[in-house]
């Protein structure tokens, strides 16, 4: 949300797009996007990109654009739009059949050749294509709507196939360097080597067209989930093109080199394991960027409210939710009060567009003595150092956010 001119000026900004109608109903529910206007950029995840840090241009630059998106956000890497864009689940259904057609070829040419290093690029190509199903299952379980015994619905369902998509990976790393190392240590003789070539070929193409399809399309729906599976395709691509360096290698009299590049290739794959499973395990201990922290904040700075605090954010699957405490004048009136959490509620569902609820707890300011919780204080976690307001944990608001 960018800020321009004097205070006043803000203020009847906000003013005017209170009285302009809107393209949406009050926010009595979930909030979804809406089509009316504002001057502030809305990108996908809501975040602002000036972090505070630079990002590496020429060569490294360009490497790290191909293979590693920039990203403040485990939630980049999980489909956060996939279930609702028919284009993001279509986009998943060709890529899926792309993959395993790819996958399937190389496997029949692994039986051929015997080329260990065809046979754990193949492993990952699979394990990568059939990753898609549970995160799919999980996209149609999460769409049931909440009920008395799960209450917050079955949106955690994507963190279980996460799960289930780590251990995938770990699988295809072991089986991998397994066989790796076996054919390192007896080495077997690899026939027919131009079928390894052009294995390693279809690999490279079969993954390059699914990775500039998933970047197109993901771009097009402004999932960055989908663009980041486009890269990671890519960087499968790459580790076909590594099996046919090793059949060169192998065709030159180093009968070493298929089954070295295989144990590169479990390398790249455990590289992946360890990013894969550090996101997914951020998500399931509700870690999030602590600049959407600092923007929900931000936006909850609105007039009348004299201090924001106890800001928690979680996701759940693919979407946000937030709650924070905001302290107004003890004098105003319940209806006033509720107007102000309501812009409140307004500002930070258009800072963070992924945020599908938010809960604002309004506190009353105190005078002298008075302690508002008073009733509830002995029932509260106390912690040294830590002070506590309702039954949330109160956070530090940078200066920059007052």
């Amino acid at each position: 949300m960018t800020a321009a001119g004097s205070d006043e000026a803000l203020k009847a900004d906000r003013a005017a797009h209170d009285r302009a109608p809107h393209g949406h109903p009050p926010h009595d529910g979930p909030h979804q996007p809406d089509d009316h206007g504002h001057d502030h950029p809305h990108d996908d995840l809501g975040h602002p990109h000036d972090d505070g840090h630079d990002h590496p241009g020429g060569v490294r630059g360009f490497v790290s654009s191909l293979f590693a998106p920039h990203s403040h956000d485990s939630a980049d890497t999980v489909d956060s739009a996939l279930e609702s864009s028919a284009k993001g689940i279509r986009a998943v259904k060709i890529s899926l059949v792309a993959l395993v057609a790819t996958a399937f070829l190389q496997v029949a040419i692994v039986f051929v050749t015997g080329s260990v290093a065809l046979l754990a690029d193949t492993i990952h190509n699979f394990s990568d294509a059939l990753t898609s199903v549970p995160l799919w299952i999980a996209f149609i379980v999460g769409r049931r709507a909440a009920n008395r015994r799960f209450t917050y619905g079955y949106r955690r369902a994507e963190d279980l196939a996460g799960l289930f998509i780590v251990a995938m990976i770990a699988f295809s790393a072991l089986l991998a360097g397994w066989e790796s190392v076996r054919r390192l240590i007896d080495p077997q003789p690899i026939s027919n080597l131009w079928l390894v070539v052009a294995a390693g070929i279809i690999g490279f193409i079969g993954n390059e067209l699914v990775a500039i399809y998933r970047i197109r399309v993901g771009r097009q729906i402004g999932s960055a989930a989908l663009v980041t599976d486009g890269l990671h395709a890519r960087t499968d691509g790459f580790t076909s093109l590594a099996v046919v360096v090793g059949a060169i290698g192998v065709a030159f009299g180093f009968p070493q080199a298929d089954a070295l590049i295989g144990l590169l290739i479990t390398v790249a794959i455990l590289w992946v394991l360890k990013g894969a499973a550090s996101q997914v395990f951020a998500r399931l201990m509700d870690a999030v960027d602590p600049l959407l922290t600092d923007a929900v904040e931000k936006a909850a700075h609105q007039p009348g409210v004299e201090d924001v605090s106890s800001t928690r954010i979680r996701w759940l699957g693919h979407r946000l939710e937030a709650e924070a405490h905001v302290t107004v004048d003890c004098d105003l009136t319940t209806l006033r009060s509720h107007a102000i959490a309501e812009s409140v509620r307004h500002a930070i569902f258009h800072e963070v567009p992924k945020i599908s609820d938010v809960i604002v707890h309004v506190d009353p300011c105190t005078h002298a003595d008075a302690d508002p919780h008073e009733v509830t204080g002995a029932h509260l976690p106390r912690s040294p150092g830590v002070a506590v307001a309702g039954a949330e944990r109160t956070l530090p608001l940078r200066p920059g956010h007052r």
